[in-house]
């Protein structure tokens, strides 16, 4: 078992590679199919996995990978636990930028810990964390474009514009307590 390291490999030349976990694949091949159809005129090539770490055998012949998106279902507990251990098989520098966490069933009769402790985990990580309406094909699309905004920075297809940058401008912050108004 290895760590996923993002400078290991040249980048493709008008390519990028965004790797999709979720431990259910409910919602991942969904969005995986709506990524590859959207027309960027560049050459997106789309990764699914379960879990981290990925597989040793095909290392060699795997792309760079430019964006890791961990999809969490808040209904379950399992997609969480698996998305906090698979944290631990990247390596730094993907924490510069290069990934981001798409949460869905946020319209769900959730435990308020749940999202919570995902709130919690984007900030402790300085990573962006999108919300994703899952049953519609027009939420799908939406949170396709969104990661395709995001992957065009990772990735070094935007000129003037790096990831680091990036991960300012959209890294999720939680309100200390006193800026919190309190509605009770």
């Amino acid at each position: 078992m290895s760590l996923l390291k993002p400078f290991s490999k040249t980048p493709e030349i008008n390519g990028a590679n965004i790797l999709l976990v979720e431990n259910e694949e409910q919602f991942q091949q969904c969005l995986a199919e709506t990524i590859v159809l959207q027309n960027m005129n560049v050459n997106v090539n789309v990764r699914l996995a379960r879990s981290l770490p990925l597989p040793m055998e095909n290392e060699k012949s795997r792309p760079r990978i430019d964006l890791v998106v961990f999809i969490i279902n808040l209904t379950s507990e399992a997609s969480f636990k698996s998305a906090e251990t698979s944290l631990k098989y990247l390596d730094p520098g993907y924490f510069l930028g290069k990934v981001c966490f798409v949460v869905t069933k946020a319209r769900s009769a959730v435990p308020p810990e749940r999202l919570i402790a995902v709130r919690k985990l984007a900030a402790s990580l300085h990573c962006p964390l999108l919300y994703a309406e899952d049953q519609t094909t027009e939420g799908v699309t939406t949170t396709a474009h969104r990661l395709l905004a995001i992957l065009r920075v990772t990735a070094g297809l935007i000129p003037m514009a790096t990831s680091l940058y990036l991960s300012t401008l959209t890294c999720y912050t939680l309100p200390s307590d006193t800026d919190q108004l309190n509605f009770d």
